[in-house]
């Protein structure tokens, strides 16, 4: 119970100090997993599904406890007017008042194994509620992962757009000054000026997309704002992302099944399934218990004479022992119709297992193949990419010597940003999914390998 009130208090607590965390952490860049660190203890999904795991251990404790014998004192006051039974055993019209004291206690001996079960089924209704909250800690992983990689990808995007800006007003630069020696044209510095400008809405939409992923990140960690929120491009990918040996969806399945939350959850409940049929069996068997009380009275008949009340209470104190054993014969079939609800919620349990071990196939067939595609869109851009930097030096060295126009040259600069962007995207695409697959198979959320 200590160790509950403490968990308790560190989820009121963390709402408390969360400002002070954000200022101390907003300092410097956030690494990857000071990210997932973070969002795993201040995530409200996360919090409730601890919540749900602290009431489960509650249940625990109740069903533990039941085996204990019970305590209850009663105290009674009673006032009675009219024709009554007086202490010299005749009826007369008077008025009587009592007053009488207990103290009963009782012990279950003998419940048709109810106790036992229930305590059972609520031991793995604790392990499916942990179950669900690692599940839910590995969404938020994936979910933070991914707005991770996002991020980088659009940092990457700005660093793109930035190098075009300075390479346009290198141009234009280089234009102004030829057409003052006559050797350009007003035209082409208007061109010049014209892609500086269009690179300069790019670099400005990618500065907007990255402050954008910058929010999503941060609404996930509950963050209250993104200012002064940053991450670290601390990542160790390498230039060129060496291809990756996949093996085959059935295997990673195959793995996924024996660690995966989700599968762990409902395996949990459908175990718990056959205790709650077991329970509602318990219900044809007899319950013995054990009973003892002690008991006291005080009486008072108005117009007679009558000891007094210390007196009395002493004078009448009783005690008793007893057995009380109820067997079952007819509840009109309430029992039969328990237990084939309890089976029925076997066999939808069943179907509900069924269920997810097929979605988490679908995930990871969806993965897998994400990945193959991701690894031959890397490979096919960083392909594309080297010709459009081939392309594009033989397109300056010829602009250079005036064998081809500004717009030539434009055109090559524009296929080669695109050639970047789009190198940019596959390369996180696939360093993502590559990380995915692994983590399926139990492996933790990386992009350094």
């Amino acid at each position: 119970m200590k160790k509950m009130n403490t968990l308790i208090n560190r989820l009121m607590c963390s709402a408390v100090l969360l400002p002070f965390t954000v200022f101390a952490s907003a300092q410097q860049p956030w690494t990857l997993r000071q990210c997932i660190d973070y969002a795993l203890e201040h995530n409200i999904q996360v919090k409730q599904q601890d919540v749900n795991r602290l009431q489960r251990e509650l249940d625990v404790s109740t069903a533990k406890n039941s085996r204990l014998p019970d305590l209850s004192a009663s105290a009674s006051e009673n006032f009675s007017f009219g024709r009554g039974l007086t202490a010299q055993n005749t009826y007369t019209n008077t008025n009587t008042s009592s007053t009488s004291f207990g103290l009963n206690t009782s012990v279950p001996l003998f419940t048709g194994y109810r106790i036992p079960r229930t305590l059972e089924l609520q031991k793995l209704n604790l392990e499916a509620a942990t179950a669900d909250l690692e599940k839910a800690k590995n969404d938020i992983r994936m979910q933070v992962a991914q707005a991770y990689v996002q991020i980088l990808y659009n940092m990457e995007l700005c660093d793109v757009a930035k190098r075009q800006i300075s390479i346009d007003s290198m141009h234009v630069h280089r234009l102004t000054e030829m057409m003052r020696n006559g050797k350009a044209s007003g035209t082409e510095v208007a061109q010049q000026e014209a892609s500086l400008a269009q690179s300069r809405l790019t670099a400005t939409q990618a500065d907007n997309d990255y402050r954008l992923s910058l929010l999503t990140l941060s609404q996930l960690l509950e963050l209250p704002s993104p200012e002064s929120f940053t991450i670290s491009r601390d990542v160790a990918v390498p230039e060129i992302l060496p291809s990756m040996d996949l093996i085959s969806p059935d295997a990673i399945y195959q793995e996924a099944l024996m660690i995966k939350p989700e599968i762990q959850a409902e395996q949990y409940r459908l175990e718990g399934t056959l205790k709650s049929i077991d329970i509602a069996k318990s219900a044809k068997l007899p319950n013995l218990s054990f009973q003892a009380g002690l008991g006291s009275n005080y009486y008072k008949t108005s117009g007679y004479p009558s000891d007094g009340f210390f007196k009395q209470l002493n004078n009448n104190f009783s005690q008793y022992i007893g057995l009380s054993l109820s067997v079952p014969i007819f509840n009109r079939y309430e029992t039969r119709n328990n237990i084939k609800s309890a089976q029925l919620n076997r066999y939808n349990q069943q179907l509900q297992l069924d269920n997810v071990k097929k979605g988490l196939y679908k995930e990871i067939q969806q993965a897998y193949y994400n990945a193959v595609a991701a690894q031959a869109k890397y490979e096919s851009s960083a392909e594309a990419k080297r010709s459009q930097d081939e392309a594009f030096r033989l397109m300056s060295a010829k602009y250079e010597y005036g064998k081809a126009n500004i717009t030539e040259f434009n055109e090559a600069k524009n296929n080669l940003m695109k050639a970047e962007s789009d190198l940019v995207r596959a390369k996180y695409e696939y360093l993502y999914q590559r990380a995915l697959t692994d983590f399926y198979r139990g492996r933790e959320l990386s992009f350094n390998d």
